[in-house]
């Protein structure tokens, strides 16, 4: 072991001992591929054998937003069918002449759009899919656009229905073929996962209703309610998956076949979108907290206990999995291992 390394295995190990997440996978790496990687706990509390291993499949929640939104919404945007700055009611019949006709994509992508802040499908809408997509694109703003940074997962939702209605496909179909299959993510789809897949996932939240641990089902419950496919969560993944992710937006060229976004709406995004607004923003992307604007490491984290790092200034990436939610909805213990793990892993 490196140093650092040794000292990442140390931290995370902690994490396991302090009763922040059952267990953990982690890597760090380049454009050339992974540096260092490892593994800490279980998935399992309760039955010690089954230990956590670099395959393991995990619910990325809202990760969900980079691997199947940023991306798709991305690769229309290159394709030239998607202008990020014209109202959406110009070219979305759906919201033509309503209160969300007047925002953009940049604005859904810079949570600067004024949409409501929490999704309610259920209370708000039903049960009914088409009646949720109907509520949610007519439902009026929250406040006017550009008026403030408010993150919202009904800004993601929204973009997985424009990047269905732009391309004609569902977003798990649109994901697979244009983004998952051509960097042979294998392992990433959206739930839930046959059982067979599911065996290999690491359990979440307990369900109220089976008494069991989420496994292989979306702990999100828009996701659920809709039938494990949208914007805002429901995709499974795993590390070497992210890796290869990761390592295409630092370098093209390792890409076996190129996706359907490219370097052009990478460099697009990992920039401040959100001029003197607080908090900074990319384009889905953020900034990690304490890294200095020009040499910006840009984060998305995932409720369940999942988070990605990725710094062109460096060319580094780092990816830290766990399943925090099995035990706890507490965020700040893994907050602070996060924070610890970024400043390890990108020094």
């Amino acid at each position: 072991m490196t140093p650092s390394t040794d000292r990442i295995h140390q931290l995370l190990a902690g994490g396991v001992r302090e009763h922040a997440y059952p267990g953990a996978v982690w890597a760090v790496g380049d454009a050339a591929g992974t540096r260092a990687s490892g593994t800490v706990g279980v998935l399992d509390p309760d039955q010690p054998n089954t230990l956590m291993h670099l395959d393991t499949v995990f619910d990325v929640a809202s990760l969900t937003k980079i691997l199947a939104v940023w991306s798709t919404i991305g690769a229309l945007w290159e394709d030239g069918r998607l202008p990020l700055d014209q109202p959406l009611g110009g070219f979305w019949p759906e919201v033509t002449g309503r209160p969300l006709g007047q925002v953009n994509a940049r604005s859904l992508l810079t949570h600067t759009a004024g949409v409501p802040l929490r999704a309610q499908l259920k209370n708000l809408y039903g049960t009914d899919p088409a009646a949720v997509r109907t509520g949610v694109l007519h439902e009026a703003l929250h406040r006017p656009p550009g008026e403030a940074v408010e993150y919202t997962d009904r800004a993601a939702l929204i973009l997985g229905y424009l990047a269905e209605h732009l391309s004609g496909q569902p977003l798990d179909r649109l994901a697979t073929e244009r983004i998952w299959r051509p960097l042979e993510m294998h392992a990433t789809r959206f739930g839930p996962l046959a059982a067979d897949q599911a065996a290999r996932c690491a359990p979440t939240e307990l369900d109220q209703d089976t008494g069991t641990h989420l496994q292989g089902t979306a702990h999100d419950f828009s996701a659920r309610l809709l039938g494990g496919v949208c914007g805002i969560a429901g995709v499974f993944s795993a590390l070497d998956d992210l890796a290869r992710f990761l390592r295409y937006m630092l370098d093209p060229v390792t890409a076996p076949v190129q996706p359907g976004f490219g370097p052009a709406w990478t460099e697009e995004s990992l920039a401040v979108h959100t001029g003197q607004l607080e908090p900074v923003r990319g384009l889905f992307w953020h900034p990690a907290p304490g890294t200095a604007p020009a040499e910006h490491t840009w984060v998305h984290y995932g409720f369940t206990g999942t988070a990605m790092w990725i710094s062109p200034k460096r060319g580094t990436w780092a990816v830290l999995l766990t399943n925090k939610l099995f035990l706890t909805r507490d965020r700040q213990p893994l907050t602070d291992i996060r924070n610890a793990f970024r400043e390890l892993a990108f020094s």
